[in-house]
């Protein structure tokens, strides 16, 4: 049973900083494609950011130089720093786990809520 646990969501203010956390078990971090996607209300759900097994970063144009993915292979996590944060950040964001590039297989956490509000 594949499971994603992410962490670290919340309030912040406008220009502040968050970092999001995402723990996998069920033994694939070492073979999946893992992202971050968000969902703001009465929008579709976007892709953030997401990165390779080998490392390899891609990330939406409204959030480059900005906020930065990485992961930890040892800890089977995947983390998301988000810096200069904005209102229009505001959104539940969530961690994806996919089997690229064939993409047959997905797996999803539950969603941590980001709120950027002064």
């Amino acid at each position: 049973q594949v499971q994603l646990v992410e962490s670290g969501g919340g309030l912040v203010q406008p220009g502040g900083s968050l970092r999001l956390s995402c723990a996998a078990s069920g033994n694939i971090f070492d073979r999946y494609r893992m992202g971050w996607y968000r969902q703001a209300p009465g929008k579709q759900r976007e892709l953030v950011a997401d990165i390779s097994v080998g490392g390899n970063t891609n990330y939406a144009d409204s959030v480059k130089g900005r906020f930065t993915i990485s992961r930890d292979n040892a800890k089977n996590t995947v983390y998301l720093q988000m810096n200069s944060l904005k209102p229009e950040d505001t959104a539940v964001y969530a961690c994806n786990a996919r089997n690229y590039p064939w993409n047959t297989v997905n797996y999803w956490g539950q969603g941590t809520q980001v709120t950027v509000s002064s």
